[in-house]
């Protein structure tokens, strides 16, 4: 590993080079290169919660606005560019990553073949008799089969068909082939995945190599922890031990964080270049969504930006305290509030229920516009063209 930790990167250029290495530095219009997006993020999280648009599809808007829900659908279930999988949680990823991803299968087969994990499931026979059907009759989604819980069922529970599927679809005997109203159906694996990628074989340490690597390329500087988390496909051992094989391949940094402490990274080996070529982001204010990638590592958000935030849907009403969905709202370089905002659809409105800006943050009039203009995007992204302020959303204009 080199010795370089006089290398410094001041907060201001740490939240640059996070932003840019996630493409959220530029302002997002333009051809949609979705392909180039996706590969960019390394795994786009999916998520069935529609206030304003699916977490996915949101995500992909923030990067290029011109963007639409029907272009992933043609780039999983007609290109074959990505495919879906369990990372930190059901993801799609792109493609070239699948042969680096069999590691992942053997190690959610091993923890789901554990005693009790899951209880109810089908043995080889049953599960082979699904195996079959689809075989025969094209992708299915758990609609196609009608097993029942025989006990008493409880609310986490599923039936043992859904139990199957989900089963050989952790371990890489089935695969997405595509997904129709969020609803997922599945078909034989060899029949999803290109031949290119699916017949390759490569090493178990050459995969974790190769993963790691992805993964601090994409965050430009990360802790051990960090680089863990990115694909949640290793434990922290793992990690340390990939960290000390890496050697010279990596760079050591200091970074600084958003309350002016210093902390230690690694940086892929052209950090130094990236520093040089690195430019302002856009000041275009953008409302971004609670699982985009800038987002969802907690701990990352915080340190880079101060921006403590949690997404409270799990929160009992009575003690969250924003609001069941609220979006982070994104100004250059610096989170500036939350919205909580929802797309109603049957009456074409898009609704502003509250706005909170962060502490320390004037909301001016020129910010005020900046975000009426990101709720007229969102406004026509989502189709309901009339925004709508509740009663008491409207934030005081600081003079």
């Amino acid at each position: 590993m080199q010795d370089m930790t006089q290398l410094e990167i001041t907060n201001r250029q740490a939240r640059w080079l996070w932003l840019e290495s996630q493409g959220l530095s530029t302002t997002p219009t333009g051809p949609v290169n979705l392909r180039d997006i996706v590969d960019r993020l390394g795994v786009l999280q999916l998520d069935t919660i529609r206030v304003v648009a699916r977490a996915h599809d949101h995500i992909l808007w923030s990067r290029n606005q011109n963007y639409r829900e029907p272009m992933l659908h043609k780039l999983h279930a007609e290109d074959r560019a990505v495919f879906e999988h369990f990372s930190h949680d059901a993801c799609l990823m792109p493609i070239e990553v699948f042969p680096y991803w069999t590691r992942q299968f053997r190690r959610m087969r091993e923890k789901m073949d554990r005693a009790g994990w899951l209880k109810g499931l089908p043995d080889a026979r049953g599960r082979a008799e699904i195996r079959d059907r689809i075989a025969r009759e094209g992708p299915l989604s758990s609609h196609a089969f009608d097993t029942r819980i025989k006990e008493r069922k409880h609310m986490w529970q599923r039936p043992p068909h859904k139990l199957a599927l989900d089963y050989m679809w952790h371990c890489g005997e089935l695969t997405t082939s595509h997904r129709e109203n969020f609803v997922k159906f599945y078909d034989l694996t060899d029949r999803v995945i290109p031949e290119t990628v699916r017949d390759l074989e490569v090493p178990e340490q050459d995969q974790l190599d190769f993963l790691h690597c992805a993964a601090l390329d994409r965050l430009a500087f990360g802790s051990a922890g960090e680089i863990q988390r990115f694909w949640d496909i290793a434990n922290a051992n793992e990690v340390k031990s990939w960290l000390a094989l890496a050697g010279a391949g990596l760079v050591e940094v200091r970074y600084q964080g958003a309350d002016k402490t210093w902390y230690r990274a690694y940086a892929p080996p052209d950090i130094e270049q990236r520093l040089a070529d690195l430019r302002a982001p856009t000041s275009r204010l953008r409302i971004l969504n609670p699982f985009d990638p800038v987002i969802r590592d907690r701990a990352r958000l915080l340190r880079l930006f101060g921006f403590d935030y949690r997404i409270e849907v799990f929160v009992p009403a009575s003690k969250r305290r924003f609001g069941y969905y609220v979006y982070p709202i994104l100004e250059g370089d610096r989170m500036v509030g939350r919205i909580e905002v929802k797309a109603d659809r049957k009456a074409n409105e898009l609704r502003v229920q509250r706005l909170w800006a962060e502490p320390g943050i004037k909301w001016t009039g020129a910010r005020a516009d900046k975000l009426a203009a990101e709720l007229q995007r969102m406004s026509r992204f989502v189709g309901c063209p009339e925004i709508v302020w509740m009663c008491g959303a409207q934030p005081e204009i600081a003079a």
